[in-house]
């Protein structure tokens, strides 16, 4: 059976092992049909589907305060803007949770530290965050091989709530990846998201083609929000 989706996230089973704050979100999203995401699932994990299909999401925002086991907020090491392709699964328990194709970060000794821990696919690459008066700007450029993003989002003032789309596509407790050829599930715990509507202003991307999914991001996205941010925990590995 699978789990329904809810907008308060369950608690951790016990102590969180890591925590960070994830600032000045832009989430866009498009439909994809389930049937040409099935091949980038890991292992016992099949698309999730809501209103008829799957979707894919571009999802751009600033990560910093990063603690681990308890300890203070690391400098420098844990505050980068991000962007990030991600897919949305439910394994054969029943738990939904997202899939990361990829994740751009700028500090190469956090890209090491992840693909090593939790073999969570980033990649090292130029990012960052400009916030204007009303707009906020992200980019990114791979600093090997090819990727890139430039995004201009307009975040607007109307509170997005009780909306089925916003919350499959936002209440996710975990995400799924391959360790050691078992795929696992790495829950997380946040308050509740503080959405907003959105205008997309200008969009050039080449990370979605690279993970497998071309063609997606020339169209427009079927789902704009934005987020001022949560803070977030994460639980041991299951």
């Amino acid at each position: 059976m699978i789990e329904p989706i809810r907008q308060i996230a369950p608690e951790l089973t016990g102590r969180a092992v890591a925590s960070q704050r994830w600032s000045k979100l832009a989430f866009l999203h498009w439909r994809v049909p389930a049937s040409a995401l099935a091949g980038l699932m890991p292992e016992g994990v099949r698309p999730d589907e809501h209103d008829g299909s799957s979707w894919v999401g571009l999802i751009a925002f600033y990560l910093d305060r990063a603690t681990l086991f308890g300890s203070p907020p690391i400098p420098y090491l844990g505050s980068f803007a991000e962007i990030n392709v991600r897919l949305y699964g439910v394994d054969e328990q029943g738990r939904r949770g997202v899939i990361f194709c990829s994740l751009e970060a700028s500090r190469l000794a956090s890209v090491l530290a992840a693909r090593a821990a939790f073999s969570i696919p980033y990649f090292w690459a130029k990012t960052e965050l400009i916030e204007r008066s009303d707009t906020v700007e992200y980019t990114s450029s791979r600093m090997v091989g090819d990727g890139e993003f430039r995004m201009i989002l307009r975040p607007g003032s109307t509170p997005v709530a009780d909306d089925p789309t916003a919350d499959f596509l936002t209440a996710r407790w975990g995400l799924f990846t391959r360790r050691f050829g078992r795929t696992i599930f790495l829950p997380n715990h946040h308050e509740p998201w503080p959405l907003v509507d959105a205008e997309l202003l200008s969009l050039d991307d080449t990370l979605l083609e690279r993970a497998g999914i071309p063609g997606v991001s020339n169209r427009p996205p079927d789902s704009v929000l934005y987020s001022e941010g949560v803070t977030t925990w994460f639980g041991r590995a299951r």
